[in-house]
């Protein structure tokens, strides 16, 4: 493919991409800006891509897969754990009031937020993780985790507003979780899916 809206296209056809919201995220923010520069010519392809640092940028319809399944609102306040390269980070700040980016890798880090400086958001930025996995001082509508999990990490579900949305890869699986206005949780698992492992730690 050689453009995003030649990968945009793509994704609508295979029936993964289909809100209006995120189409015209996934118009609007161009993978190209989010990858190594010499990858440049396989920016538009549906596979994941090396960023570096044994780390991925996602493949797209994976990403759209997810994005999907948090049903993303313009008054979401977001946490995305393993921000990688900022493309996530930015795709879901075109529709949601803040998003939070995290991750462990400091050199990512400062990639991401180069790459979102493109775009000029107000309401977005990746900062260095935590000790702890996400930030259990705060609660969000909804959590995406962009790498896998070894287990199901409950303690996310403490980070997560009533009738909110957590979407984590955990093994070779996509776990949706939502949590109803009395706290009870209820998970959907979607198998078939490949990530890099998360990291919860750096020595």
């Amino acid at each position: 493919m050689r453009n995003q809206a030649e990968l945009v296209l793509h994704l609508r056809q295979s029936g993964v991409l289909q809100s209006q919201a995120l189409i015209d995220a996934f118009l609007s923010i161009d993978r190209a800006d989010f990858i190594p520069e010499p990858l440049d010519p396989q920016a538009y392809e549906d596979y994941p891509l090396p960023i570096g640092y044994g780390q991925t940028i996602s493949q797209p319809y994976t990403v759209a897969f997810m994005l999907e399944a948090l049903q993303i609102k313009p008054d979401d306040f977001i946490l995305d754990i393993g921000a990688g390269s900022g493309w996530t980070t930015a795709l879901m700040a075109t529709i949601a009031k803040q998003v939070i980016g995290l991750d462990r890798i400091k050199e990512l880090v400062a990639f991401a937020n180069a790459n979102l400086s493109k775009y000029h958001f107000s309401n977005a930025k990746v900062l260095n993780a935590g000790s702890h996995l996400g930030i259990p001082q705060m609660q969000f509508d909804k959590i995406l985790v962009s790498a896998a999990a070894a287990t199901f990490p409950a303690a996310l579900l403490d980070q997560l507003k009533p009738e909110g949305i957590l979407v984590i890869p955990v093994a070779h699986a996509i776990v949706v979780c939502h949590k109803d206005i009395n706290g009870h949780v209820n998970q959907h698992q979607f198998d078939g899916f490949v990530f890099v492992p998360l990291i919860t730690s750096i020595d």
